[in-house]
């Protein structure tokens, strides 16, 4: 990607400067090499010479960024010395400001910056700076949330300097245009001037289409393709749009589902395979003719001596197993020779072979998003209660890490058993037992009775609880008990049955939880449909079958979402985006309980996140 080349080539750039300004400092200034940014700005302000002191300080500031001391070179470039630079040096000075307000990730300074720079602006600098100017530009834009002048500076970049890589170039401007809202699109399409920024706006806007299929998608691209032949992108198209084109061709036409149909976990294969069939014979009936399915019970077989079997036969792609432990079986082999979409993760420290994939319904990921939803909503200290247990081990590692990584603390955690005393783990939970020990060593010190009125812990802005229902109905009531009504509470989707019971859940109001799109978006055809034939849609195994839907659409397009980061699926149980290493990650919705009945509640973003685009999303 270009950005990563700027970093690279950054310093590189801003260090050509110096040889600029060599020769441009006085004699008494030129002698001086200042060793802070303090003592650069004195040494300046010594020097009678406007000009001449500002362009020590640029030259000062070149030195920093050279040194990789990014933050001095901004007290520089930002003093007052510096603030109306000489006609002359303000194209040096933009340069180098650009480089460090990207590599501070400096926004409020980079919006400050654009103001002064058009698409073009690049094309100011001599031949050998044009091109790093021109990608230092576009970095700033973007950075500053401004990415279609973004795109416009990489597209005049690619027809002004035959020698840029234009793979490279292409798959930024697509990443850019991606992130430009809609109205902003459909403006600037309407009014573009030139062969090149027409065509890349067309195909952006041709993409923008509601509810498009990732099949028409390609379609379109390639129809697009065939309209603007001589077009540069045409010719070599961005990463994400060649799989895009190229995904029919490349999606597997014989798939293997692979689950335990009896036993202890029979009930719940069963469900992901009603799902994975529904969402299947809902599909495209042109992707059904292509697609062939075999269902194989893996309830007494070793699944590695299974997979054997199957990957010595005609199979394009094999999902399952939904065991962890059978799953781990496969992690000692380098790669699969035939792709496994594996319905559970490895255990931490396990090896990934190459060809596996992973999805499930991962505790980990609902704890990251509480501990992203506490950060957005700015609850620096919260309290933590966990059941005792392997699941709740994995929760709160995964909280804790990101919690460790927003800047969030957790001021006490408590496990707990089922058959425990809540009214005591609750009172440990806000400090109310602390606070009475503390009246009871007073008591005993000066050796009379003491007045006491319990008080919680003060320093609590919210409690995360893990709980089933039924315990959770125990618990809610004792945080106002013990006078910690007024915190708000955070809870995965293991507090909500899937099935509205307001009458029982009247005890959960107020509190917010994440959960899948299947239990709790207000509109679904795949679940309205499949309600009136199938039983176990709702609840727990409404989860599984919603898994085993999206599973469905997983299977079309594994390798996109692996190689393409800004990839996303719209699925049944949340967005889902795939690492580099073939794990999937989802992110669900959040409601409230009011009047004992989950609400939907608004999505957050973060603060200074970027307007998200329909483009971003792969949709069926």
């Amino acid at each position: 990607m270009i950005k990563d080349c700027i970093n690279h080539r950054a310093l590189a750039a801003v260090l050509m400067l110096s040889l600029l300004f060599a020769g441009c400092a006085s004699v008494n200034l030129d002698a001086q090499v200042a060793k802070s940014p303090a003592q650069a700005l004195e040494l300046a302000a010594r020097e009678r010479n406007t000009e001449t002191a500002q362009r020590y300080l640029l030259e000062a500031a070149s030195r920093f960024q050279g040194r990789d001391d990014h933050r001095a070179a901004r007290t520089l470039l930002q003093s007052s010395q510096l603030a109306q630079p000489a006609p002359s040096l303000q194209p040096q000075k933009r340069l180098l400001a650009m480089a460090s307000a990207t590599t501070l990730d400096d926004r409020e300074w980079a919006e400050s910056i654009i103001t002064e720079l058009s698409p073009d602006s690049f094309q100011n600098y001599s031949p050998d700076l044009k091109t790093r100017a021109a990608s230092l530009q576009a970095d700033t834009y973007a950075l500053a949330g401004a990415p279609l002048p973004a795109a416009s500076t990489l597209m005049l970049l690619s027809q002004a300097d035959a020698g840029v890589k234009l793979q490279e170039v292409h798959n930024r401007i697509w990443a850019l245009l991606e992130k430009v809202p809609e109205k902003e699109l459909t403006a600037a399409d309407d009014t573009s001037i030139g062969f090149e920024t027409e065509g890349w706006l067309e195909l952006a806007a041709s993409l923008r289409a509601p509810d498009i299929s990732i099949e028409e998608q390609g379609r379109t691209v390639r129809r697009w393709q065939n309209n603007w032949q001589s077009h540069p992108a045409a010719r070599i198209l961005p990463q994400k749009l060649q799989l895009i084109a190229s995904l029919s061709e490349s999606r597997p036409g014989k798939i293997t589902l692979a689950l335990p149909l009896q036993g202890p976990l029979g009930t719940a294969g069963q469900a992901i395979r009603d799902g994975f069939l529904a969402a299947f014979f809902q599909d495209d009936p042109d992707v059904r003719s292509k697609t062939s399915i075999r269902i194989v019970d893996t309830s007494d077989q070793a699944f590695d001596q299974l997979y054997e079997e199957l990957s010595a036969q005609e199979t394009d792609l094999i999902i399952g197993p939904l065991q962890k432990e059978s799953l781990a079986s496969l992690s000692e082999q380098q790669a699969l020779p035939v792709p496994v979409l594996g319905l559970n993760y490895l255990p931490s420290g396990k090896s990934i072979p190459e060809g596996l994939y992973q999805f499930g319904l991962s505790a980990e990921d609902e704890a990251r998003q509480i501990a992203d939803r506490l950060s957005m909503q700015q609850i620096n200290q919260a309290l933590v209660l966990i059941p005792q247990g392997e699941w709740g081990d994995r929760f709160e590692a995964a909280l804790l890490e990101r919690m460790r990584a927003n800047g969030t603390a957790a001021l006490d955690i408590e496990r707990f058993f089922p058959e425990e005393n809540f009214r005591e783990v609750t009172a440990g939970l806000l400090g109310i037992t602390v606070s009475r020990d503390r009246a009871i060593e007073v008591e005993r010190t000066i050796g009379i009775n003491v007045e006491f009125e319990p008080r919680r812990r003060q320093d609590a802005e919210a409690i995360v609880m893990v709980a089933e229902p039924s315990v959770a109905r125990q618990f809610k009531p004792l945080f106002a008990f013990y006078f910690g009504g007024d915190l708000p509470v955070y809870s995965p989707s293991i507090i909500y049955d899937g099935t509205p019971d307001a009458g029982r859940d009247r005890d959960l109001n107020q509190i917010i939880f994440t959960d899948t799109p299947w239990i709790l978006a207000e509109n679904n055809p795949l679940r309205a449909e499949a309600g009136k034939v199938l039983p176990g849609t709702r609840g727990q195994l409404g989860r599984l079958f919603a898994m085993g839907a999206d599973a469905w659409q997983l299977s079309k397009r594994l390798p996109l979402l692996r190689q393409v980061p800004s990839a996303a699926v719209d699925g049944h149980t949340g967005r889902l985006t795939m690492t580099r290493e073939g794990k999937v990650h989802r992110s669900q919705l959040w409601a409230s309980f009011s009047n004992g009945t989950p609400k939907l509640l608004p999505e957050l973003k973060p603060a200074g996140e970027a307007e998200s685009t329909r483009t971003e999303t792969l949709t069926d």
